[in-house]
């Protein structure tokens, strides 16, 4: 598993990835960097766990909104077009790892 420093929103957290996955990893760090510091910019939220939340219910919503053609195509016939458990098990693991042991975004 690789090991990549990045930022948001002026802070650096040490996020893993598999091998291969760091263009991927970087553009969703990205986004939710730009997701999170508009949010700050609009000076209505201070608090960091705040953005952080609206910022993912955001990119959450983005997700619900694509359409199916823009979807992944499914690997079987009666697999769902959006997003299943699975995957959001997965995004809750991932964010679970980069948050660390101590369980806290700040």
């Amino acid at each position: 598993m690789k090991q990549l420093e990045v930022t948001i929103m002026g802070q650096s957290y040490i996020l893993a990835c598999t091998e291969g996955g760091e263009v991927a990893l970087l553009e969703a760090v990205n986004h939710v960097d730009r997701e999170m510091c508009a949010i700050r910019d609009a000076g209505k939220v201070k608090a960091r766990e705040r953005i952080a939340v609206l910022a993912a219910l955001n990119v959450a919503y983005e997700l619900a909104q694509r359409p199916a053609a823009a979807a992944p195509a499914p690997r079987r016939e009666e697999a769902p077009a959006g997003p299943t458990s699975t995957d959001v098990s997965q995004l809750i693991r991932r964010v679970d790892e980069a948050l660390g042991q101590d369980g806290r975004l700040i």
